[in-house]
C-alpha cells in the first residue's frame, strides 16, 4: 500500500504536524494523493480541543470510512488530538479504524505501514516526535507557512484540555528551527508565521535566557524571507525587552496575538490564568508605546462559570476601549478532564452566544471606524493570488493568514508572493481595497513600515 490519502484538522499547530508526516512518508517512498477515492491509506489528524471539532472529527472519519467500500481504501488510520483525548470510544464505535495514534507517535506511522503491525491503538506508546522539519510538504499557499517552534503547554487554564493531550512545553532547537526556515525559504516562502501552545515560553525548557529574542534574530538574517509573525504569546511573558525586539527586528512585523480570555479579575483567577487585569492594562500600553502601528489580535470567552453580567460588561467595556485590530470570541465550551468541567455557576448557552454577538457585534463597528480612518495611505501588500471568488487579494502586515482580514486588490498585476506597495482606497468591514502605486509615489509607508526592497516587509 503505497498510495496516501490525507486529511488536517483543527489548527496551524496541527497543520505543521499534517506537513511534517507527510513529508516523513514522501522520503521513504510513499506516494501523496489528493483524491480520496483512489488512496489506499487513509489518515486523518484529527482535532479534539472543544466538542464543536470532535464532532467534526468524528464525522470526517465516517466520511473516509466510506472509501472503504467505495474507493480504494485498505487501511483508515486515525491521528491526532481525538485519538490522544478518546482512543477506546473511537475504536468501539467506529470499527472501520485500522489504527490509532496520538499526538506523540507520528513516527510510528512509516514502521506500522513498512512492518504491517497490526496493533490497533498505539496511542499510549512512548512519545517520538517528528523532528524531520526540513522534508516537510507544504500544503500552505507557497509563499507562506507555518512553523512551529515547540509542543505541549506547561500552563493550566482551567478550560484548555491541550495540557493533557500534548504534554508540558517542549522546545525544538534553534538549529532545528533555522534549518526548516532556510529549507521553506529555499521553496518560496516569503512569511514566517510563528506557533506553538505558548510562543512566548519558547525556549525556558531548555535554558535558553533570551530563546524567542534570539531566534527572530536568526530567522531575521535568513535570505529570502520577508515577514516574521508572532501568534499565541501568553499575556504576562510579552515583556519589554519582547516588544522591543519586534519593534528593532526588520522583517518581524508589527502584529502580536495575545489570547486574553478574559479581563476581570476575578474572571482571570476563575481561569486559573496567571495574567491579572492591571499587568494586562500596562502590557498592552507599552506595546503600543514601544511599537508604532501594531496590530494587537486577542481571543475572549463568554459563558465561562461563574460569569455574571457585570464580568461581561466589564469585558465589554475594556474591549472598546482598547479597540483591538482582530478579535475572535468563543462561547465557553464544557470539556471534560479540564478543571473548569466541574465548576458550578453554569451560564444558559443561549446567554453565552449572545454575549459573543454583542461583542462581535461592537468589534465590527471598531473595526469599520479604525480601517476607514486609513484611506489614503500606503502600505506594503503581500500578494495572495486569487480568492474564491476570482478577486485578486493580499494581506498587509498587520493581518495574519486565514483569521484576519485581507486586501482586494485592484488593477493589479502582481504575482502571488510579490509585496508590493498599494494605496488604501475602501473599506469592507474588516476587508480594504486598494491599489499599486509605482514605488516613487509610496514616498514613507504608513505605520513606520519600510519597503527598500522586496526582502523588507516590516
Amino acid at each position: 500500500m503505497k498510495k496516501i490519502g490525507m486529511v488536517s484538522l483543527g489548527c496551524p499547530k496541527n497543520l505543521v504536524d499534517t506537513e511534517s508526516l507527510l513529508g516523513d512518508l514522501s522520503v521513504n517512498g510513499y506516494e501523496l494523493t489528493s483524491d480520496q477515492a483512489e488512496a489506499e491509506v487513509l489518515i486523518i489528524n484529527t482535532c479534539g480541543f472543544l466538542q464543536s471539532s470532535v464532532k467534526e472529527s468524528v464525522e470526517t472519519i465516517l466520511e473516509m470510512a466510506d472509501y472503504k467500500e467505495q474507493g480504494a481504501c485498505r487501511k483508515l488510520i486515525v491521528t491526532g488530538c481525538l485519538a490522544e483525548r478518546h482512543p477506546e470510544e473511537l475504536l468501539r464505535e467506529i470499527p472501520e479504524i485500522d489504527h490509532l495514534l496520538g499526538t506523540k507517535q507520528y513516527p510510528l506511522l512509516k514502521s506500522l505501514l513498512n512492518n504491517r503491525d497490526s496493533r490497533r491503538n498505539l496511542v499510549h506508546e512512548p512519545a517520538q516526535y517528528l523532528e524531520n522539519y526540513g522534508q516537510r510538504v507544504q500544503t500552505t499557499p507557497r509563499h507562506m507557512a507555518y512553523v512551529k517552534i515547540a509542543e505541549g503547554c506547561s500552563n493550566q487554564c482551567a478550560f484548555c484540555i491541550i495540557p493533557q493531550l500534548r504534554g508540558p512545553i517542549k522546545s525544538r532547537t534553534p538549529d532545528s528551527i533555522l534549518q526548516e526556515v532556510r529549507a521553506l525559504a529555499e521553496n518560496g516562502v516569503r512569511e514566517i508565521n510563528l506557533v506553538s501552545q505558548d510562543t512566548t515560553l519558547y525556549g525556558y525548557d531548555i535554558r535558553l535566557k533570551d530563546g524567542l529574542i534570539d531566534l527572530l534574530r536568526q530567522i531575521d538574517r535568513v535570505e529570502g524571507v520577508s515577514w516574521i509573525r508572532l501568534f499565541y504569546c501568553y499575556p504576562t511573558m510579552v515583556t519589554e525587552r519582547l516588544m522591543d525586539a519586534v519593534a528593532e527586528i526588520d522583517k518581524v512585523v508589527p502584529y502580536m496575538d495575545i489570547p486574553l480570555q478574559h479581563t476581570h479579575d476575578f474572571m482571570l483567577a476563575h481561569m486559573k490564568r496567571q495574567e491579572r487585569e492591571a499587568g494586562v492594562r500596562k502590557m498592552l500600553d507599552e506595546l503600543r508605546r514601544r511599537i508604532p502601528g501594531v496590530a494587537l489580535r486577542t481571543t475572549f470567552i463568554t459563558g465561562f462559570p461563574g460569569e455574571t453580567e457585570a464580568h461581561f460588561r466589564h469585558m465589554h467595556d475594556f474591549l472598546k476601549e482598547y479597540q483591538f485590530d482582530h478579535l475572535g470570541v468563543f462561547v465557553y465550551s464544557d470539556e471534560e478532564g479540564t478543571t473548569a468541567f466541574n465548576y458550578p455557576g453554569r451560564v444558559p448557552k443561549e446567554v453565552a452566544e449572545e454575549r459573543r454577538s454583542i461583542l462581535m457585534e461592537t468589534q465590527r463597528d471598531l473595526v469599520r471606524t479604525n480601517n476607514t480612518g486609513r484611506i489614503g495611505s500606503v502600505f506594503p501588500v503581500l500578494v495572495e493570488g486569487l480568492d474564491e471568488d476570482c478577486l485578486l487579494t493580499g494581506r498587509l502586515p498587520t493581518q495574519g493568514p486565514e483569521i484576519d482580514g485581507q486586501v482586494i486588490l485592484e488593477e493589479c498585476s502582481a504575482e502571488a508572493g510579490s509585496i508590493v506597495p498599494v494605496r488604501l482606497t475602501g473599506v469592507l468591514d474588516y476587508d480594504f481595497v486598494g491599489v499599486p502605486v509605482e514605488s516613487g509615489e509610496s514616498g514613507a509607508l504608513a505605520g513606520g513600515a519600510e519597503m527598500e526592497t522586496e526582502d523588507h516587509g516590516h
